[in-house]
């Protein structure tokens, strides 16, 4: 089930990356929108209408396109205070300490990221820049294969540090209740979070960009979601600010014989079963290494559940890369850009400067993928589909802007004045020009 492959092979296959309009549209999709619609239509344009119609009906809107698509009439919107205070009280203790352990690793790793003001005087007068946290920010979290509470601490925490004055999360309804998953809503709590509502899919992220009777508007959009929710913050960018256009998870394992195949079998599987677009590639130099990893897979998958979703992910978008040695293998990780890059090697540390692209790295056998899912503290929001090229993980910064600080005097006008006139004047600016020349006089 998952093929071991030359370099060359995965080069044209696993590890080639395809833009967004490339993905091929499942007929079974195309065949629900036109349902819903009445027409065919594509993911798109589905999304642009649900958009346009919470703009303009706000909670309206929401409910319908709630029942429309996830069969839940939603009895509010908001979620109430006491229903978050009875989700945290209905956890199981372990759980509650563990989202609470995971919370303040978190916190504490993101208060250690600088995002500071500095202002510099000298004789020319001052300059700086003033660090100001954006007024509000919504963290969506996903609700459809499986909660994920943890998406909740990793997208408030960073913000509440870099001192937002409102988070909001937003998150899908569960079928038997009509409110967001208990584990959600206590994560949201215990990460500090001001309001949550209830709403998944395009719908939800319409309301955090235009507002609504129930949910307040914000200035920023951040947080996973499935192909709906990524392309309606796609849609809404510019109205507000987004941290990025998540795609679906990845894991890159770099091996070398020293490495335990179980183990690399193990990260493989946690990777694979998150959805069937999920990707799970081992690049090892050792061909005994692949095909006792692949082994282990087999073996391992056996006593795991998810078990479509684990056969589709690893049958279609995974597989074992033998390469010509360590070097072509961080040739090709560095290409490929991984969300998550896992160093099982001899002494990881050495390679460490090897890596030029991944949204983090994870060095040696107890240091793995899903500790940083969960616990090891920076958040677990990290670029996907190549964009690790020029994107980081989600941080502090992304929750700030920076403003900047200029307050010149007359000894620096009359320095670099004539050289503003100058540049004006060649670009046809005359007004510009005018505006140095007359302070000059």
């Amino acid at each position: 089930m998952l093929s071991i492959l030359d370099s060359e092979t995965a080069a044209r296959t696993i590890l080639k990356r395809h833009a967004w309009d490339e993905f091929p549209v499942p007929e079974s999709l195309l065949a629900r929108l036109e349902t819903l619609f009445g027409e065919r239509v594509t993911p798109d344009e589905a999304v642009r209408r649900i958009l346009n119609d919470v703009r303009r009906e706000g909670d309206r809107a929401l409910r319908e396109w709630t029942k429309r698509l996830d069969g839940i009439d939603l009895a509010a919107i908001a979620v109430a205070p006491e229903q978050i205070q009875a989700a945290v009280e209905s956890l199981a203790p372990s759980l509650r300490e563990a989202l609470q352990l995971a919370a303040r690793r978190i916190e504490d790793f993101h208060r250690r990221q600088p995002a500071i003001s500095w202002i510099h005087n000298s004789q020319d007068g001052t300059l700086g820049q003033l660090v100001r946290p954006i007024p509000s920010v919504g963290i969506y979290v996903p609700g459809g294969t499986a909660p994920l509470p943890s998406s909740a601490l990793m997208g408030v925490i960073p913000a509440k540090v870099a001192g937002v004055p409102f988070v909001a999360v937003i998150s899908p309804p569960q079928r038997e209740s009509g409110l967001p998953h208990p584990a959600v809503l206590a994560a949201a709590h215990i990460a500090g979070a001001d309001a949550v509502y209830c709403a998944g899919g395009a719908q939800a992220i319409g309301a955090l960009a235009f507002g609504s009777e129930s949910v307040r508007r914000v200035d920023k959009i951040c947080g996973p979601g499935g192909l709906f929710t990524t392309l309606a913050k796609r849609q809404v960018y510019g109205m507000v600010g987004i941290d990025g256009l998540p795609g679906p998870t990845e894991t890159l394992v770099i091996a070398d014989e020293s490495a335990n195949p179980q183990f690399a079998a193990a990260d493989l599987l946690a990777q694979a079963e998150h959805d069937v677009l999920a990707s799970a590639i081992l690049l090892t130099p050792s061909r005994a290494l692949a095909e006792k990893v692949q082994a282990a897979v087999a073996h391992q998958m056996e006593a795991l559940g998810r078990a479509e979703i684990l056969s589709q992910s690893l049958t279609n978008n995974s597989g074992i890369v033998v390469t010509r040695d360590l070097e072509q293998a961080f040739d090709l990780a560095n290409e490929y850009a991984p969300e998550h890059l896992c160093l099982l090697l001899r002494n990881p540390w050495e390679h460490i400067e090897r890596v030029q692209n991944a949204g983090g790295i994870f060095l040696g056998e107890t240091s793995f993928e899903v500790l940083g899912d969960y616990v090891a503290g920076p958040s677990h929001t990290m670029p996907t589909g190549g964009t690790a090229r020029f994107a980081s993980p989600l941080n502090v910064l992304d929750f700030v802007k920076i403003i900047s600080l200029v307050g010149l005097n007359e000894s620096a006008l009359r320095a670099i004045g004539p050289a503003a006139e100058v540049i004006a004047r060649e670009e046809g600016l005359t007004a510009h020009a005018a505006a140095v020349r007359q302070r000059l006089q």
